[in-house]
C-alpha cells in the first residue's frame, strides 16, 4: 500500500461515484464475463509485450460505458480519479494502460462480437437476482459524436454514420437508443443506428415485454399510435409534452389572466 492509498482509505465520506462503483463491484458477474473473454485474450508468458490483466481491462471498458469515456479520456480518468483506478484494480505502483491498449481491448471485443454477449450475460444475471426488469421502462437516445472526417479502412465515410441537427447544432456520428429499468436505472436493451434516425422509430426494440409503463421525452410523442406498438400488452405512456405545446398552454393561461 502506498501513502496515497493510505490517505485515500482514511477518508470519511464516500462520494456518489464511490458508492456506485462499490455496488457495481458486487453486482456485476465478473467471473462469468472473464470466462467469456478469456479464450480470445492474449496469454501471459508469450514472447513480446505482456498483456495487462484481463480483469483490469474489462473493468476499464465498463467505466467507459458508464461514464461515456473515449479511450484517451479513460486513460486520463485513471490517472486523475483514485476511485476509478481502485475499481479497475490498478495499484499505486502499477502502470496505467494507455489509450492504445484500451482501444485494442475494445476492438478485441468487437472482433469476436463479445460486447453484446457481455451485455446479455449481465442482464440475465441481474434478472435472476431480481435486480432488473421491474415495472416500467424509460426510453432515451444519445448521439455518439465522431469527427466529420472519420473514414473507414477503405478511405470512405463510414456508411453507418450520418449528420443530424439537434437544436441549433449539427452532429456527425451514431446514436445509441436505450431502454432503462425505471426503478434500478439499469439498461436492459440497446440499439445503435446512424445519428439521423428518429428516436421514436427504435422505441419498440427497447422494451423487454413485461413492463406496464413506458416513459420518454417529447421525441417519443405519438409512440402509442405507431404500428410497431400494436399488439403489445396494454401500456401506460408517460411521454413529456413538446416545448411548443407547453408554450401554447402558457400563453393561453396568460391570455385568460390578462
Amino acid at each position: 500500500m502506498t501513502f496515497g492509498d493510505a490517505e485515500y482509505n482514511g477518508k470519511r465520506k464516500r462520494t456518489r461515484r464511490e458508492v456506485f462503483l462499490a455496488e457495481m463491484d458486487q453486482v456485476v458477474p465478473w467471473k462469468d464475463l472473464l470466462a467469456l473473454i478469456e479464450p480470445h485474450y492474449p496469454k501471459s508468458g508469450q514472447p513480446g509485450r505482456q498483456p495487462y490483466r484481463l480483469e483490469t481491462m474489462l473493468r476499464i471498458h465498463f467505466l467507459q460505458q458508464w461514464y461515456a469515456l473515449s479511450d484517451p479520456s479513460a486513460e486520463e480518468a485513471l490517472y486523475d480519479t483514485v476511485s476509478m483506478r481502485r475499481f479497475a484494480k490498478i495499484g499505486g505502483l502499477d502502470e496505467v494502460p494507455d489509450e492504445t491498449t484500451i482501444l485494442n481491448f475494445r476492438h478485441l471485443l468487437e472482433r469476436h462480437e463479445l460486447a453484446r454477449k457481455l451485455f446479455n450475460r449481465v442482464n440475465a444475471h441481474l434478472s435472476r437476482k431480481g435486480q432488473s426488469l421491474r415495472g416500467g421502462t424509460i426510453v432515451d437516445a444519445t448521439i455518439i459524436g465522431a469527427p466529420s472526417s472519420t473514414k473507414n479502412k477503405d478511405g470512405e465515410r463510414d456508411p453507418d454514420m450520418h449528420q443530424t441537427k439537434k437544436g441549433n447544432q449539427y452532429f456527425f456520428g451514431m446514436k445509441a437508443h436505450i431502454g432503462v429499468d425505471e426503478d434500478s436505472g439499469l439498461v436492459h436493451h440497446v440499439a445503435c443506428t446512424a445519428a439521423n434516425v428518429a428516436d421514436i422509430t427504435q422505441a419498440h426494440k427497447l422494451l423487454h415485454g413485461k413492463e406496464d409503463t413506458v416513459g420518454g421525452d417529447s421525441g417519443y410523442t405519438g409512440l402509442e399510435k405507431r404500428d410497431e406498438m400494436k399488439g403489445k400488452r396494454k401500456l401506460r405512456y408517460l411521454i413529456a409534452e413538446k416545448r411548443s405545446k407547453l408554450k401554447q398552454i402558457k400563453n393561453k393561461r396568460e391570455l385568460k389572466l390578462a
